[in-house]
């Protein structure tokens, strides 16, 4: 997030064709701060500063672009859906889109940002970073991918687990009008419905410091736009594929939270050595292999989930799925407590938002039991 200069940029994550997070950065407000710090501060936020230039220099209008005979065809027809799931969001989920998403931006590439995440080889804890206005999060964005992996290398030379995230999508969460990006403006219109909801619940809502509740808000709420966005304006074969996309990707969370969980249970294991945790660490990875080739199997052998697991798997890694997906059950039950009122379960969540972290996720988490004590 931005005053002046200082951002928080944005990512919705999706596992088809790759997995994406929110990044942050930092811009000129926080420049004093760097001034009191050492050169790698410096750098980063610079680094900062000339991406998020260069994403608002190159901005056109939507409306402009539409109008203009020059325009592709298949590009405007996608910047009308753009306009359409816009318009959708303010009408019907009560979000905020101010002058967001009335521009477009070509990068000339096909990744925005690349995010670093950081653990220790035995912990499940991620490493944090303090950003001016954002407050601490578990992940460091770059606007370009060579020092992303230098940063995020030094730490696997100490033996840390690190992982590098590329990112097609990207917000200020409201503190400048943010574009389209060419680098994911061809993805289904269900994907950039996802994207338009997800962001824009960032904008009705922000809790600094606190990854977890804002990423499993903001994907709760785009889960729910994207289904009642689907039921006004697609075909039952397009809400039917929906549904069995969605169910993927439960299952694929599934086996990667029972998995976080085994590890979890082996590292506060304290009867092994380090050694003997470190192996059976890589037994539960392998095993985790093994679970998604049984979905893929499943799945008449297509996988949207390959790319992901194509990669070395640690503990960074996972963590970047826990981040979006730990919450969402209760934020699900929070909003079938309120009835499906959005604007009821948008005043529920507000309170929770304003007590202390834990307390916070202890009371959402709460909904859980209360909803499935429920009569059916």
């Amino acid at each position: 997030m931005v005053k002046f200069l200082l951002i928080a940029a944005s990512s919705r994550r999706r596992f088809r064709p790759a997995a994406r997070r929110r990044c942050l950065g930092g811009l000129a407000c926080a420049l004093l701060a760097t001034l009191l710090s050492g050169c790698q501060t410096v750098s980063y936020y610079g680094q900062a500063i000339a991406g998020e230039s260069e994403i608002l220099l190159r901005r056109q209008s939507i409306p402009k672009l539409i109008a203009d005979p020059k325009t592709p065809a298949p590009l405007k027809a996608k910047l009308q859906t753009i306009l359409q799931i816009r318009q959708f969001a303010a009408d019907q989920l009560h979000l905020p889109p101010g002058q967001s998403y009335l521009k477009y931006t070509d990068l000339h590439r096909s990744c925005v940002v690349w995010n670093v995440t950081i653990a220790p080889p035995l912990s499940l804890e991620p490493m944090t970073w303090w950003f001016p206005v954002v407050g601490r999060a578990g992940y460091r964005g770059y606007f370009h991918e060579q020092p992303a992996r230098r940063y995020a290398g030094a730490f696997a030379k100490k033996g840390w687990d690190a992982y590098v995230d590329s990112v097609p999508t990207y917000s200020t969460l409201g503190w400048f009008d943010d574009p389209i990006l060419n680098t994911f403006i061809d993805e289904p219109d269900t994907y950039l419905a996802e994207i338009i909801f997800h962001e824009l619940a960032h904008r009705r809502l922000f809790v600094p410091g606190d990854t977890d509740f804002n990423e499993a808000w903001a994907t709760a709420v785009a889960s729910e736009g994207v289904r009642r966005w689907l039921l006004a304006t697609a075909s039952p074969q397009d809400v039917d594929r929906y549904r069995a996309d969605v169910a993927k990707d439960h299952q694929f969370v599934d086996i990667i939270m029972a998995a976080r969980g085994q590890l979890q249970d082996l590292y506060a294991n304290t009867n092994l050595s380090d050694t003997a945790k470190l192996s059976r660490k890589q037994d539960i990875i392998a095993q985790l292999r093994a679970k998604h080739s049984e979905l893929k199997a499943s799945w008449g052998g297509q996988s949207p989930y390959d790319g992901w697991f194509a990669e070395p798997i640690n503990n960074a890694k996972l963590n970047t799925i826990s981040a979006y997906y730990d919450l969402v059950p209760a934020f699900d039950a929070l909003l079938r407590a309120n009835g499906g009122d959005l604007e009821k379960f948008y005043g529920a969540v507000a309170q929770l938002a304003k007590l202390p972290l834990a307390q916070r996720h202890r009371q959402l988490q709460s909904y859980l039991s209360h909803v499935s004590q429920q009569p059916p």
